[in-house]
Order: C-alpha cells, then sequence, then structure tokens
C-alpha cells in the first residue's frame, strides 16, 4: 500500500511541542534565577549558608539535574524502564506536572527563615524532576529515529523554542506583576499549562495514520528478530561515533558557558541601552541564547551544511568559545577576578553570544538528525537513544566545566 502522508504535518507539530516539554523542567529553573538567588535565598542577609547557595546557585541545580538525567539516559537505552515507549513518556509526564505543583507550593510560602530548607526541597524537586525528563527525552528521540530525519529537527526546535519561550514568559512576568513572588507563582504554572498540552498530544498520536505506519514499521522490525538482548550496542555506538562525538561536543561547549558564566556577565560600559543588570542578563543572556538557537535550529530545515563528514571541523571551532567568554566583563559572585577583561564593549560581547547560540541550535540539530541514519534502518531507534544520552552526558560534563570557570579568572 501507499504510505500515508502527515497531513498538515500534524505529527511533525506534535513532537515540536514534545521538544518544548522535554526542556521544560530545566529552562524553567534557570531562566528563573533572580528568583531563586535574589529573593529566595538572597532575604535573608545575615545567613551565609543562604549567601553560599545563592552564589553557586545554578551549578548546584545543574549538578543536581544532570546526575539522574545523565544515569537515566543511559539506563533508558538498555533497560525498558517503565514499559513500552508510550508508557514511559505518560508517566514521566505526570510525575513533572506533580512537581511543577509543588513548586508552585513552594513560592506561594515565606521561606526567608529557612532558606536552607528551601534550598534542599528545591534541589529533591530538580533531582525527581530530571530523572522524569531523562527518561521522557530518551523516549522521545528513541520514537523520533524511524521517521524521516526532519521530524528529529522537529523535536530539537520544540527544545530551542521552549528556550524561547521560557525566557518571553519570565520578562512577560517580571513587566506585568508587581511582586516576584507572584511573578513566580504564574510563570511555574505556566509549565503546567505546557506539560498538560503535552499530555493530550501524546493521546492524540496513535489515532494517526502517519504515526501508526512508522509504529508497524518499528514492530516489523521487532518481529524480525531484533530483540533487545540481541541488539548490538557496541557496534551501534562505533558506527554512530562521530555524530555522537558532534553531538557530545556541541552541548558541552555549550552548557560550559551557559547559563553559568554567560548569566555572570555584566554590563560593562554606563553608556549602554540596557542600563538595568537584571534585563542585561535576561536580555543579551537568556533570551538572546534561546531566540538564535531556535533560529539556527530552524535554518537546519533548509540547510543540511555542512554534511555528515564534515561537521565534526564545525564543531570542534566552538571550543573558542570557552576562553573569549571568560574574557569578557565575566564577574561571579563573592568571586575577586585578576584575569584581565579584554572584551570589554558590550555590543562586542552581543555578537559573540549571537554566534555561539545560533551555531549551538543549527550544528545541534545537524548531528541530531544525523546520527540515527549512520545506521541500518532497524537500529535506529537506539542510535537515536544513544544521540539523546550523548547530548545529556555533553550537558553534563559542560555543567562540571562551569565548576571551575570562576577559579580560572
Amino acid at each position: 500500500m501507499e504510505p500515508p502522508k502527515d497531513k498538515w504535518n500534524l505529527v511533525l507539530l506534535i513532537f515540536i511541542v514534545h521538544g518544548i516539554g522535554t526542556l521544560m523542567p530545566w529552562n524553567m529553573f534557570i531562566t528563573a534565577k533572580s528568583y531563586f538567588v535574589d529573593y529566595k535565598l538572597e532575604n535573608d542577609s545575615n545567613s551565609t549558608s543562604a549567601s553560599n547557595y545563592a552564589a553557586n546557585f545554578l551549578q548546584y541545580m545543574g549538578f543536581a539535574a544532570q546526575i539522574p538525567n545523565v544515569v537515566f539516559n543511559w539506563l533508558n537505552i538498555f533497560l525498558n524502564l517503565g514499559g513500552n515507549l508510550s508508557i514511559r513518556m505518560g508517566i514521566s509526564i505526570l510525575v513533572e506536572l506533580v512537581l511543577f505543583v509543588i513548586t508552585v507550593v513552594m513560592a506561594m510560602i515565606d521561606s526567608s527563615s529557612w532558606p536552607g530548607g528551601f534550598f534542599w526541597i528545591t534541589m529533591a524537586s530538580v533531582v525527581i524532576l530530571n530523572i522524569a525528563a531523562a527518561v521522557y527525552q530518551n523516549t522521545i528521540y528513541g520514537m523520533v529515529a524511524t521517521f524521516p530525519f526532519r521530524y528529529t529537527g522537529g523535536v530539537i526546535l520544540g527544545c530551542n523554542i521552549c528556550g524561547l519561550f521560557v525566557s518571553l514568559i519570565s520578562i512577560a512576568s517580571n513587566y506585568i506583576f508587581s511582586t516576584i513572588r507572584t511573578a513566580a507563582i504564574y510563570y511555574f504554572i505556566t509549565a503546567m499549562v505546557v506539560l498538560l498540552l503535552c499530555f493530550d498530544t501524546f493521546f492524540a498520536l496513535p489515532l494517526n495514520k502517519f504515526f501508526i505506519y512508522n509504529q508497524l514499521s518499528r514492530k516489523k522490525d521487532d518481529d524480525e528478530g531484533v530483540k533487545n538482548s540481541e541488539i548490538p550496542y557496541w557496534t551501534i555506538f562505533k558506527t554512530a561515533s562521530m555524530q555522537l562525538y558532534n553531538v557530545f561536543m556541541l552541548f558541552f561547549v555549550t552548557l560550559a558557558v551557559f547559563p553559568a558564566v554567560h548569566s555572570d556577565i555584566k554590563v560593562s560600559s554606563p553608556d549602554f541601552f540596557i542600563k538595568d543588570p537584571i534585563m542585561f542578563i535576561q536580555y543579551t543572556c537568556f533570551l538572546t541564547f534561546n531566540l538564535f538557537a531556535m533560529l539556527g535550529s530552524l535554518t537546519s530545515y533548509w540547510i543540511q551544511w555542512p554534511g555528515p563528514k564534515y561537521l565534526i571541523i564545525a564543531v570542534s571551532s566552538r571550543l573558542v568559545f570557552l576562553p573569549l567568554f571568560l574574557f569578557c566583563n565575566y564577574l561571579p559572585l563573592n568571586v575577586e577576578r585578576h584575569l584581565p577583561v579584554l572584551i570589554g564593549n558590550d555590543w562586542v560581547y552581543w555578537i559573540i553570544a549571537v554566534i555561539m547560540s545560533y551555531t549551538s541550535g543549527y550544528f545541534s540539530a545537524l548531528a541530531m538528525m544525523y546520527a540515527p541514519q549512520t545506521v541500518e534502518p532497524k537500529y535506529q531507534v537506539k542510535a537515536g537513544m544513544f544521540a539523546g544520552a550523548m547530548l545529556i552526558s555533553g550537558i553534563f560534563c559542560g555543567i562540571l566545566f562551569s565548576f571551575l570557570t570562576p577559579y580560572l579568572v
């Protein structure tokens, strides 16, 4: 029979929505840095521990988020955590919804007298959120791997739209609401609405003929003997290794810089048009990164250059961003800087931020699209899951490196 078509690109749109959902917990928490650091943890000026939590909040949170994310992403490749792909996705989204309810409740409570308790409750929530997010993200990359590669690009596009969407919601909530507390409550409620949309669209997928056709193709591969115990994991990993390196290195460089270093770069010139320190970070860091990463991943729909063979050169060249950002006006909290500021022009810093963000979105979309195409069709699900695990591993190692950057300056 003639393979069914994706009418109105409905399945593609649903995968874009799920791309937004996979990174929603991470983006919501890192973009709310001012809420956690300046409101919840810095309220008590006499508390040394609160000040320490505030100074290193993004690093602590990155550590708490990415350890379970890495572990469960890799486990999800080899074990059927929570059953088949559909069951795993449904349970993961429900767990994330419950955790965001707890986060909203914590925003409503006055925790100024127990900042340490608030910090550890937040970290526990981050750990559980990212266990669920790891299974969700790894599963969606495995599910989309059997579709044409632009569908994998759709998930990556959704991930980058998520960052832009969260940045805009953060800026809007701070403008609309008079207090940080109220802004934070509605900000986190927005995440719950998006996750509910993901949950609803998840049940719409099995009703689509194009989706059913691809699922039957996967089942046919299973029936032909591609069982979990017989999958040549090492062969798949080795065959896709160049693209897996690209995925890892892209996210390592990006997360070594963003958000820990990027969000601690302060305005250098009093004449720069963004004078408010918080708005400077919101616009030049979070909004810039998320907007241009999204535009980069969108570009990959029309242009796929360089090809699989030469992408490694472009990806490796991005290592130059590590020293470039450190030579900007990077002023981490409670650290006396000794390294000279060589890039003191705010416009030059912003241009560097735009290039870093755009290449992050564009090259990551290419690498994630190329990875499943390097192996036989019956192994594409596992190759896609390997790519998802390398993505998270790159994020984790980048965050670990960001712990060193205050000492480097």
